[in-house]
């Protein structure tokens, strides 16, 4: 299969149905979409763009990034999503290493057009997607006078074992790595996705307010296109934007991070919002606490909730927590079964598979496995054994199948040769009442190797003392992975996808740890208890 089929299709079965609208209220059909795409094939194609090309996007959600999407692999070329959130450094590393031509970018990035064209040797063109003309004279070139002016050509159809695009991951230590994966894994992903059964309503409305350039989704709008979806594009999460779009276009469908979900139900409007077109609910990016899928669940009663575990380098589906194990008290507690298109094990160190209930490393083959890093062999034969992606997680499988996601390697603590699992810590602090978020990492300790620390937000207007979270804690788990300091801040570093970035709350800390970390707004810096 080829990513752009998706559009032929659409325009066989419903030509003059609805495609993409925007939050301004612009809308356009299939027809419409087919004709722009294969214009602006066309306008890339007159660019220079050739086949195997990469052609970078840096805009916020909206119907031309759809368009873009589309029309850079109609023309044979390779997608490069920017990173919205990265600086200037991290934008025009990848754009360097990928060899990005071409790059389209939005009014809300046009800034960084020309530090970028003067810092990135290979990036000879900047297309303004612009809702007004650009200047005329200026080095970037207008998206519709490019449209207007190109033939529209005949889509390429590369396809199968073709790269589709280079999806960048990481960046808050070291480099940033470039995640190849071809058209069979992403369409594999969402085919499998799809094939369960619960993932997307069929020709239903898609709300896209996470942004496009994560592969979560990307991931969620490709599926959209199989299903031959119409697609309601928010420029950025904000929950009155969300409620009046679900209002508005009827959205059935929506994928929401937790961090998000908890803004809406945070929010002092979401109990007029009208809201009764929902039918599903993905979510994904980061495990959904108890307290908080409690909450979901008691004010959706009548939505279906899907998780979705995985990573980039998966395509990025690799299980699926349905609906109806939502009803379950203990399968909910999982990251759901393994989706129709994977294969999933638990291995130890060795690479050894282990029995159920054991503690280990997921590993994950399928056709959604990526092709590789760009450009970084050593790491991606360190995660590819055989054609099993070794995902960093650890986890378990329960006698029914259900995965069990415990912790990234990286961030488990051993404090005195006992290993504490931050996730579990944290599912245990976001329970408490007047606890919002947590964030468990460990801090250096001279006798015992590390130790347990929190970063807490509270919910508004609350106040608690580190005595009695731990005192909460013990109720809960060991004594052992209680904490033994806390930081009270307003707010964590999340990325795009919701995930708290631990690793640069490690950064924070690593240099005095008795200092709190001040770049995220701390209301108190206690450390120890």
């Amino acid at each position: 299969m080829y990513l752009t089929q998706t559009l032929h299709n659409s325009v066989q079965r419903s030509p003059n149905a609805v495609m993409t609208t925007t939050a301004a209220g612009r809308r356009r059909t299939a027809n419409q979409i087919a004709d722009r795409v294969g214009h602006l094939a066309g306008g890339l194609h007159s660019l220079g763009v050739g086949t195997g090309d990469t052609v970078a996007v840096l805009s916020a959600n909206s119907d031309r990034y759809h368009e873009a999407l589309l029309a850079i692999p109609w023309a044979g070329a390779v997608i490069n999503p920017v990173n919205t959130r990265w600086n200037i450094t991290e934008i025009a590393y990848s754009l360097t290493e990928s060899t990005t031509s071409t790059m389209l970018v939005d009014d809300t990035f046009v800034t960084l057009a020309p530090e970028l064209l003067s810092r990135c040797g290979s990036l000879r063109n900047v297309v303004h997607m612009s809702e007004s003309p650009s200047a005329r004279g200026s080095e970037l070139i207008d998206y519709e006078d490019l449209l207007a002016a190109a033939p529209a050509v005949d889509d390429a159809r590369r396809g199968g074992d073709d790269i589709l695009g280079v999806f960048y991951t990481g960046g808050t230590t070291g480099a940033p790595k470039g995640v190849l994966l071809s058209h069979d894994n992403v369409l594999t992903s969402s085919l499998g996705s799809l094939a369960s059964g619960h993932f997307l309503t069929q020709e239903g409305t898609v709300l896209h307010s996470a942004p496009l350039f994560h592969l979560g989704g990307f991931g969620c709008w490709t599926a959209a296109m199989i299903a031959g979806s119409s697609h309601v594009f928010l420029p950025a999460f904000a929950p009155e934007a969300v409620f009046e779009a679900i209002a508005a276009h009827q959205v059935t469908d929506a994928l929401l991070v937790p961090t998000m979900l908890q803004i809406l139900l945070d929010s002092p409007h979401f109990a007029e919002a009208r809201l009764g077109s929902l039918r599903s609910i993905l979510y994904s990016g980061s495990p959904m606490p108890r307290a908080l899928l409690d909450r979901v669940q008691r004010a959706f009663p009548d939505v279906g909730l899907t998780q979705a575990y995985g990573m980039t380098e998966l395509g990025p589906v690799a299980t699926l927590l349905s609906p109806r194990d939502h009803a379950d008290p203990a399968a909910r507690e999982s990251a759901g079964r393994v989706a129709p298109h994977t294969e999933l094990r638990i291995v130890d160190p060795a690479g050894h598979e282990v029995g159920h209930g054991d503690l280990g490393e997921i590993v994950v083959r399928g056709d959604n496995v990526m092709v590789g890093y760009l450009d970084k062999p050593e790491e991606t034969a360190a995660v590819l054994d055989e054609g099993w992606m070794h995902t960093g997680d650890i986890g378990y499988l329960d006698d029914n199948g259900y995965l069990f996601v415990v912790d990234r390697l990286k961030d488990m603590i051993i404090t005195g040769g006992e290993n504490v699992y931050s996730a579990e810590v944290e599912n245990v602090l976001t329970q408490h009442p007047s606890v919002s978020q947590s964030a468990v990492i460990a801090l250096p300790h001279p006798k015992w190797g590390e130790t347990v620390h929190a970063v807490i937000v509270l919910e508004p207007g609350v106040k608690v003392t580190d005595q009695a979270l731990q005192t909460w804690c013990r109720g809960h788990i060991a004594s052992y992975k209680v904490p033994r300091s806390f930081d009270f801040v307003t707010t964590l570093p999340l990325s795009a996808a919701g995930k708290v970035v631990k690793a640069q709350l490690r950064h924070l800390y690593n240099d005095d740890p008795h200092v709190g970390p001040s770049s995220i707004t701390p209301t108190s810096g206690k450390q120890g208890a």
